[in-house]
């Protein structure tokens, strides 16, 4: 299509950038970390106390500027500031539907593994490997932070110390045993 014919000045709920965002099980909890809570409150304070208003004001400078249509400032500062409106209506989603949970407040033995838990486990080539299970928007595989909703915290939640799980991958099923659990706090920065 001809970009003559298109409406740029049209705001369009568009939120394909976040439809990769992790996705919450039908009527589950949003289950989330203290400090995972507050990453995601830093962001959108930032956002919406600095990078807006700052954005607001260099487009308002640059519609003054006459001809819209070949205005670069103009063009990208209304596309930014389109993602940061998405962004925001994002964050304050997942905030308003936030669960928080303090694995570090954990009151009972501390054997049974549950969301914040962090798990040493054993496969069965004798690789030892240490998971901890939090949000589905503080997760971190290069640091071993784990979905509650993965498939290997699926498999976890509710064993103990010891316990053999079976785990589905996709290069097939992989036993794995509970070697330690311990509730601490998570670093999610």
């Amino acid at each position: 299509m001809n970009k003559a014919f298109t409406r740029e000045d049209v705001d369009v709920e568009d939120d394909d950038e976040f439809s990769s965002a992790p996705s919450l099980p039908a009527n589950a909890p949003n289950y989330m970390t203290p400090t995972g809570f507050a990453r995601l409150k830093e962001e959108l304070d930032q956002l919406t106390g600095d990078e807006r208003p700052a954005l607001v004001a260099t487009v308002a400078w640059a519609a003054g500027n006459g001809d819209r249509s070949e205005n670069g400032d103009y063009i990208y500062g209304k596309k930014r500031l389109r993602e940061i409106d998405r962004r925001i209506r994002f964050l304050v989603k997942r905030l308003d539907s936030a669960v928080v949970v303090d694995p570090a407040e954990r009151r009972d033995d501390g054997e049974r593994i549950y969301f914040g838990a962090t798990v040493d486990i054993v496969n069965d080539d004798g690789e030892e490997r240490t998971v901890t299970i939090v949000g589905v928007d503080e997760f971190d595989p290069t640091r071993g932070h784990i979905s509650w909703v993965s498939p290997m915290a699926a498999a976890l939640l509710r064993s103990r110390v010891g316990d053999t799980v079976t785990l589905r991958t996709p290069v097939g099923i992989e036993e794995i045993t509970v070697a330690d659990v311990r509730y601490i706090e998570i670093d999610n920065y």
